[in-house]
């Protein structure tokens, strides 16, 4: 295979991966809900190949399982997995600030981009635009991830924040988002990591974290309520159909890449 060969393989597997990874996020791919890679070598019009590591990418970033006769199915996140993300998160980020001068290195110029992405996700939570708020949201953490030294930690929290929002999508579109359910830290976080408050930005994460388990706990009380009722109160059941797009090279925006 030729080095142009490989290259294009390796882009068409990270276009795949994006774009499913997007369908995902839009809760068009609903939890539970299984294709092969035929099925998605078909769709996208291309070979198997690239679709069959695309597809162990998202497995490996937690976002599909896979079982060896039924093929894939977009990971059912409980609210047991959502409460533990939510802790880890919290526990490496204030982990972190403990001494920042070792483990983050914040750039004055990169502060003005992650500003903007902080004050685009906040409107676009108060204004209940649910996909504006996960591109912007994802952007935010992936930004502000940049400024932490250790890249395996970053990679992991930014892995945490696609997870988180692969298990609130289809419940937030369920059942709507209000003040009670959205975290509205972001220009707070960003300005007391620009002045190196270190008290201010485990305050900001003990918010996130705190509203985190509120809504936990709301969502196991009304799933417990619907299991006592006969109706579990769990995701919608998977779709009929597959992904929308159908183009030989699948084009992804940029991946809304978690605010509940």
């Amino acid at each position: 295979m030729s080095p142009s060969a490989g290259v294009t393989r390796n882009t068409l597997r990270q276009q795949i991966a994006d774009a499913l990874r997007d369908e995902v996020l839009a809760g068009r791919l609903p939890p539970g809900r299984e294709f092969t890679v035929k099925q998605i070598a078909e769709q996208y019009g291309v070979s198997a190949t690239p679709v069959r590591e695309a597809l162990f990418d998202l497995s490996a970033q937690g976002l599909l399982a896979s079982d060896q006769h039924r093929g894939f199915q977009v990971r059912e996140f409980t609210v047991a997995d959502y409460r533990a993300m939510a802790e880890a998160r919290a526990l490496v980020v204030e982990g972190l600030f403990r001494n920042p001068a070792e483990r983050v290195a914040v750039r004055p110029e990169g502060l003005a981009s992650i500003r903007r992405r902080a004050a685009e996700a906040v409107r676009a939570a108060k204004g209940g635009d649910l996909d504006v708020l996960i591109g912007y949201d994802l952007r935010f953490w992936r930004e502000l991830g940049q400024f932490v030294l250790n890249p395996y930690i970053a990679d992991f929290l930014t892995r945490l924040r696609v997870q988180a929002w692969v298990f609130a999508v289809h419940r937030l579109r369920r059942d709507g988002m209000d003040e009670n359910v959205l975290w509205f830290g972001h220009e707070e976080l960003v300005e007391a990591i620009a002045r190196g408050d270190r008290e201010q930005v485990h305050a900001e994460m003990h918010s996130y974290y705190a509203h985190a388990l509120a809504w936990a706990d709301r969502l196991e009380a009304r799933e417990a309520e619907g299991r006592a009722e006969g109706d579990d109160g769990g995701p919608a059941g998977p779709g009929s159909a597959m992904p929308p797009q159908s183009a030989q090279s699948p084009e992804s925006p940029e991946s809304p890449g978690h605010c509940a």
